[in-house]
C-alpha cells in the first residue's frame, strides 16, 4: 500500500470548542476524495491540521510516511484556499506572475525562472484557457477567472498532492466542468492524489473514487459506491444529492 497520508485518532480544539473528534483514515497515491459534510463540520480544519496551519490536541499525521512536526516538503502539496489570495491588491502582479509563484516556490536562491519554467506556465495558461489573459492584472480579473489563474499556481509546480476548499465556488458552469476535467485529468495521467472539499455534489460522484464524510467525528470514510448502497446514505446527504451522486457514479 502506498499511502501518501495517514491520519490517527486526529482531535483539534479551539478553547472549548471540540472541531475534530478522533478521526482516522488512510488515502494511497492516486485517490479522488471527496471531503463532504455539513457547514461547521471541520471539513477546512481538517485541510488547516493537513497543511500543519493548526495546532492538533490529539492524534497524528504523517504525510509520504513523515510525521507533519518534521514534514518540511510541502512543495509536494497544491493547496487551492476557498477565499482567494494573500496577494497584496495594491501591487500590479499580472496572471502570468501569479502562476510563475508556484514554480518559484521550490527553487532554491536565487530564485529565477529558465526558459522551461516559462514554457510551463504558457502551458498552464493553454489548458486553463486563459492565454488572453497572461499579462492582465490579476487583481482586474472576474472572481471566476481569478480562480482559474490560483488554480494554475496550484497545479504548475506538478505537486503530489491537491487540495481544494470549495474551489467551483466563484466558476460559472462552462468554467466549472473544465475545472474538474483538468483536475481529473492530473489524477488519471499523474497519479495526483486530489482531497476536494466542496458542495457540488454531482462532480463528488462523477470524479471522485472514495468518500470522507465528517460531522467532527468521521462517520463514513471509503468508496462512494458502497456508501451510496449504505445505511449511512440517508442520513448524511438530503434526497436530491442521493440521486445526483449515484447516478453521477454510475
Amino acid at each position: 500500500m502506498n499511502n501518501v497520508l495517514e491520519v490517527k485518532n486526529l482531535s483539534v480544539k479551539y478553547g472549548n470548542t471540540v472541531a475534530l473528534e478522533k478521526v482516522s483514515f488512510e488515502i494511497e497515491k492516486g485517490d479522488f476524495i471527496g471531503l463532504v459534510g455539513p457547514n461547521g463540520a471541520g471539513k477546512s480544519t481538517l485541510i488547516k491540521a493537513i497543511l500543519g496551519l493548526t495546532e492538533i490536541s490529539t492524534g497524528r499525521i504523517s504525510l509520504f510516511s513523515k510525521d507533519i512536526s518534521k514534514f518540511k516538503e510541502f512543495s509536494k502539496i497544491g493547496y487551492l484556499p476557498q477565499k482567494s489570495t494573500k496577494l497584496n491588491s495594491l501591487f500590479p502582479v499580472s496572471v502570468f506572475e501569479v502562476i510563475s509563484l508556484g514554480i518559484l516556490s521550490k527553487k532554491k536562491f536565487p530564485k529565477r525562472l529558465k526558459k522551461e519554467d516559462d514554457e510551463k506556465v504558457h502551458k498552464i495558461l493553454e489548458d486553463l484557457k486563459i492565454s488572453k489573459l497572461s499579462k492582465k492584472c490579476f487583481f482586474e480579473l472576474s472572481g471566476g477567472e481569478q480562480q482559474k489563474v490560483l488554480l494554475g499556481r496550484a497545479i504548475v509546480s506538478d505537486p503530489e498532492i491537491l487540495i481544494f476548499d470549495e474551489p467551483s465556488t466563484a466558476l460559472d458552469p462552462a468554467s466549472r466542468e473544465e475545472f474538474f476535467t483538468l483536475v481529473k485529468k492530473l489524477n488519471d495521467e499523474q497519479k495526483t492524489t486530489v482531497i476536494l472539499i466542496t458542495h457540488d455534489t454531482g462532480y463528488v460522484g462523477k470524479y471522485a473514487n472514495k468518500l470522507i464524510y465528517i460531522d467532527r467525528k468521521l462517520e463514513y470514510f471509503g468508496k462512494i459506491g458502497d456508501f451510496c448502497k449504505g445505511e449511512d446514505f440517508d442520513s448524511c446527504f438530503e434526497k436530491s444529492d442521493h440521486h445526483i451522486i449515484w447516478h453521477q457514479h454510475n
